[in-house]
């Protein structure tokens, strides 16, 4: 025999209330982890009025970027400690290595607007015998010139 409920209609609203707990949690381990990712070396650097790079050049991988501090020190954007400071021949194995795996790669330097011109130099022919055909400069945008009206 089929029971006929009286007075009850079935509920037809979402509760929304988990959701909201789950965004807010994935908030949160968002904004922890966002600092983090920003990974590299703090290197002050020169300004240039040059073209910026054209982000679907970097839409498959990002580039294999050489950072060479005010004191000479290089350091490289992969591996487990990018913040380490690296001698040349370690850096030029990395590197190495690396273009094995993707030569189309791009490969950028980071030098610091205070360090010998010289080092920089010696970074480029370093990446050079690694394997890397062609190389590019990071530099800071040149702060635009103020109208006169």
């Amino acid at each position: 025999m089929a029971q006929v409920s009286r007075g009850r209609r079935p509920m037809s609203e979402i509760n929304v209330v988990p959701y909201i707990d789950v965004m807010l949690v994935l908030l949160i381990i968002f904004m922890v982890t966002a600092p983090l990712l920003t990974q590299g070396i703090k290197v002050e650097l020169p300004k240039a009025a040059a073209e910026p790079i054209d982000p679907r050049d970097l839409q498959d991988q990002p580039p294999l970027v050489l950072s060479v501090d005010r004191k000479g020190l290089l350091y490289l954007n992969r591996g487990a400690t990018p913040e380490q400071a690296l001698d040349a021949l370690t850096a030029q194995a990395r590197v190495t290595a690396v273009l094995r795996r993707s030569p189309g790669i791009p490969v950028l330097v980071k030098g610091d607007r205070d360090v010998p011109y010289g080092k920089v130099v010696e970074a480029m022919v370093m990446l050079q015998g690694a394997g890397a055909t062609k190389l590019g400069f990071l530099t800071d945008p040149l702060a635009a010139a103020p109208r006169n009206r």
